[in-house]
């Protein structure tokens, strides 16, 4: 699915968000910019947005790891990173992977970040364990997510995604399938304080979180 709209990933993210995934994805990146980690695993990469915004705001010597399950998002990160020049970003690199069964070493990262991949995986526990591997002792990870709103613009808010984004999603990717299956993990999903305690079962420690735009997104911080 996410390689048949890969190409128009990022335009149909900006336009269906009204621009707000900018905005959130600042917030990730100034709260992992706060512990300034040598080496980042950005999971669930995709297009390579949050990676590329960790490489302009974290130090030169810093290392990022973008990995993502499909070879054709990571082609558009590719084409991203060539088309900025070598030298500004040539601190990332790409890889293919599997969230569930990552192809890295234990303890190998100081951080890792996930925006908007964690309801994609088919197993959250197994995953989050897996995060929690590749992170060093003491190491963070940041969960960038959608979540569910309050109260007052529950309706608005699932009347927007159940029937207004699919047709949008629709005319600008031409695969309306794809975002039906995304309004769904959406509504699916759990609670900020649900979530939590997932990843507090998953071995986490020191859990927080925050939302945001009424929260029906949220940023979750934990350490292993």
């Amino acid at each position: 699915m996410f390689a048949r709209i890969a190409r128009r990933y990022d335009v149909a993210n900006r336009l269906l968000s009204g621009g707000a995934d900018v905005r959130w994805r600042k917030h990730l990146v100034a709260a992992v910019r706060c512990h300034e980690p040598q080496e980042v695993l950005d999971l669930a990469t995709g297009s390579g947005d949050v990676a590329f915004a960790l490489a302009q705001a974290l130090p030169e010597s810093s290392t990022i790891v973008g990995m993502d399950f499909c070879q054709p998002m990571l082609d558009q990160a590719e084409l991203k990173k060539a088309a900025a020049g070598a030298k500004q970003f040539s601190n990332i690199s790409f890889k293919q992977g599997d969230g569930l069964a990552l192809p890295l070493p234990d303890a190998s990262f100081d951080a890792v970040t996930i925006a908007f991949g964690l309801r994609n995986l088919a197993d959250r526990d197994r995953g989050l364990r897996e995060m929690r591997r590749v992170l060093r002792s003491g190491g963070r990870l940041f969960v960038l997510e959608f979540s569910q709103p309050q109260a007052w613009c529950r309706g608005a808010y699932y009347f927007y995604l159940r029937r207004i984004l699919p047709f949008l999603a629709g005319a600008i990717t031409g695969d309306r399938a794809a975002y039906v299956y995304l309004n769904d993990t959406i509504t699916e999903f759990p609670k900020r304080d649900a979530l939590s305690g997932e990843i507090k079962s998953a071995g986490f420690t020191s859990v927080t979180s925050r939302g945001m735009t009424f929260d029906t997104v949220a940023l979750h911080e934990a350490v292993k």
